[in-house]
C-alpha cells in the first residue's frame, strides 16, 4: 500500500500555530484539529476467512462471512515518533462465540489528515509459540483468536514489548515486539470474569481491563477495570498497581466512580504519575447517544473521599469545530457507540478513536457501518 504522508508530532504543533484564532466563545471549549478515517470494509490483504459465525444476513449494508480477516475494532492505541500509529483490534465480533476465526492483531496505521484518510501500514499477528497460556487455545498453530482473549486496552514499555489488558480473565499479556507472548497471563487476584476458567465469576462479561496506562518512569501500569467487582460500591472501579520488573500487582488500588452505574470507561492513558485520562461513555449511539466524555482522574484525592478526583477535559458529544474540519458542521460530535482510544500528541493536543464494532455500529450514519475515525482535538488549556 502506499505509503501516507506522515503526521508527527511537530506537523501537529504546526498546524496548531498556523490555524486561523477560534472566536472567543469557541476557545473556551475543545476544537477539532484534524479530522481522517478509515472505511469499515478495510481487510488485511491475502488474509484468512472470518465471520462464519455471523450468518449471511446483512448487518448495515455488509454482509457476512468475509474472504479475509477485518481490520475493525480498534481498542487501544500507541503513538510512534514518525507520525504513524499501532492499534489494538478487539476481540473480533464482541464475544468468544462468534470470534474463533478473528486472528487478534496489532496493526500499523498511518492518518493523512490532509487527505481525510487512514493508511494501513501492516501489523503483527499475536501468538503463542512457547505455550505459556495455561488453558487450550482455539488455533493448534497457537495464534491467538477473539475467542482466547479480549484485548481491550495496550501500551508499550521502553523495551519496545508490549503489554496488553484483557476482559476475558481479566489478564496482562506481555508480547514482544513481533508479537510472541513472553510469559503467562497474570491473572488479577480475588477478580474472575465469567469467561476465566479458574474460579467463580464475580465481574460481568467484558468487563475487565479497559485501560491500562504505564507510568511516565515505565515502571508500573495501571490497568482500570470497565466494570464493578460483585461486592463493591455500584458505580466504582477499581484502578489496580502492576510492577513490571516483578511482574506482580503491588496491592495498590485506587478507586474511579463512574457519573451513573450504567455508564461504562472505554480507555485510560496517563498525563504523569499522579493523573490518568478517562473516557468515560453511555451505549447509545447516533441520536441515543448523550455521554461520551473525556476525564481527568487524579490520584491524590484532595476532597479525601477515597476515590479519584475528576475534572471534565472534553465533552466528546459537543468539541468546537468553526473552520469545519472533515466537512462537519460548528459543533463536532463523536457519535459512537464504543470509543475506546486516547493518545496524547501534546500537552494541548488529544488523539480520539472509535471502536466500531464491525460490523455492527452505525452511530454515524444510521443503517451504514461505521468507519474507524481518528479525530485531533485542540484542548482550551495546557495539561502540565
Amino acid at each position: 500500500m502506499r505509503k501516507p504522508l506522515a503526521i508527527g508530532l511537530s506537523v501537529l504543533v504546526t498546524a496548531v500555530v498556523l490555524a486561523p484564532a477560534a472566536p472567543a466563545h469557541e476557545s473556551r471549549r475543545p476544537a477539532l484539529l484534524q479530522f481522517a478515517s478509515l472505511p469499515a470494509e478495510t481487510f488485511v490483504p491475502a488474509s484468512e476467512p472470518s465471520g462464519a459465525a455471523l450468518g449471511t444476513a446483512p448487518v448495515n449494508g455488509i454482509t457476512p462471512p468475509f474472504a479475509d480477516q477485518p481490520i475493525q475494532g480498534f481498542s487501544g492505541v500507541v503513538r510512534n515518533q514518525d507520525g504513524t500509529f499501532h492499534v489494538l483490534s478487539d476481540n473480533g465480533y464482541g464475544n468468544k462465540a462468534n470470534s474463533a476465526d478473528f486472528a487478534l492483531r496489532i496493526n500499523h496505521i498511518g492518518p493523512d489528515f490532509a487527505r481525510g484518510r487512514v493508511d494501513v501500514l501492516g501489523g503483527i499477528t499475536l501468538t503463542d509459540p512457547d505455550r505459556h497460556v495455561p488453558f487450550p487455545l482455539t488455533r493448534p498453530d497457537r495464534v491467538l483468536t477473539g475467542a482466547d482473549f479480549d484485548p481491550e486496552s495496550i501500551v508499550r514499555a521502553g523495551d519496545g514489548t508490549y503489554w496488553i489488558g484483557d476482559e476475558f480473565g481479566p489478564y496482562l499479556l506481555h508480547f514482544d515486539r513481533a508479537g510472541r507472548l513472553l510469559a503467562p497471563p497474570v491473572s488479577l487476584p480475588g477478580v474472575f470474569a465469567p469467561e476465566n476458567p479458574g474460579g467463580q465469576a464475580n465481574i460481568g462479561s467484558s468487563k475487565g481491563f479497559e485501560g491500562l496506562a504505564i507510568s511516565p518512569d515505565g515502571r508500573t501500569l495501571n490497568a482500570l477495570l470497565e466494570g464493578t467487582v460483585q461486592g463493591d460500591e455500584p458505580g466504582t472501579l477499581r484502578l489496580n498497581e502492576f510492577d513490571i520488573a516483578a511482574n506482580k500487582y503491588t496491592g495498590k488500588r485506587w478507586i474511579y466512580q463512574l457519573g451513573s452505574p450504567d455508564l461504562a470507561i472505554g480507555d485510560a492513558i496517563a498525563v504523569d504519575r499522579n493523573r490518568i485520562l478517562v473516557i468515560e461513555r453511555d451505549g447509545g449511539q447516533g441520536a441515543d447517544a448523550k455521554i461520551k466524555r473525556v476525564y481527568i482522574a487524579d490520584k491524590r484525592d484532595r476532597d479525601r473521599d477515597g476515590k479519584l478526583d475528576k475534572t471534565l477535559l472534553v465533552d466528546l458529544m459537543n468539541i468546537a469545530n468553526p473552520r469545519k474540519v472533515g466537512g462537519f458542521g460548528e459543533t463536532f460530535t463523536f457519535p459512537f457507540q464504543t470509543i475506546e482510544d486516547l493518545v496524547l500528541l501534546d500537552d494541548r493536543t488529544l488523539g480520539v478513536l472509535n471502536d466500531n464494532n464491525f460490523p455492527f455500529s452505525s452511530g454515524r450514519t444510521p443503517g451504514k457501518a461505521d468507519n474507524n475515525e481518528f479525530i485531533v482535538v485542540r484542548l482550551p488549556e495546557d495539561l502540565r
